[in-house]
């Protein structure tokens, strides 16, 4: 992570039990740690665009599972992250660009489509 990211997000979240949490598990990673929880990221992100690609609408059972599977990505390797968390997140995916701009950056309409999916599976 970029070290003015990094500064940011502990000025940010840092009093946050998600952000300890994640402190505390990622300071045990070895490299193929973190390879195997970008490998995990990147996989929920081509889940949303193999629904996009199909033209499915954000609330298919495939976007859902999109959904799910960046939730559980993020649980399994950062920090116990709730659908309503999760909702959060793509709030700022939307707001911040630097987030906008990596989602559109893989598929135009992917950062709203994320957003989109994950809110519809937070309603379920």
């Amino acid at each position: 992570m970029n070290q003015n990211y990094a500064r940011e997000a502990k000025q940010r979240w840092g009093e946050t039990d998600a952000y300890k949490e994640s402190e505390r598990r990622t300071a045990k990673y070895s490299k193929d740690d973190f390879e195997n929880a970008a490998k995990a990221q990147e996989r929920a992100i081509g889940l949303f665009i193999e629904a996009m690609d199909a033209n499915l609408s954000s609330e298919s059972t495939e976007a859902i599972a999109a959904a799910e599977a960046h939730r559980t990505a993020i649980s399994d390797w950062y920090y116990e992250c709730s659908k309503e968390m999760q909702v959060g997140l793509t709030q700022m995916y939307l707001a911040d660009a630097r987030f906008t701009d990596f989602y559109e950056s893989r598929r135009v309409g992917l950062a709203q489509f994320v957003h989109d999916s994950i809110v519809a599976s937070a309603s379920r």
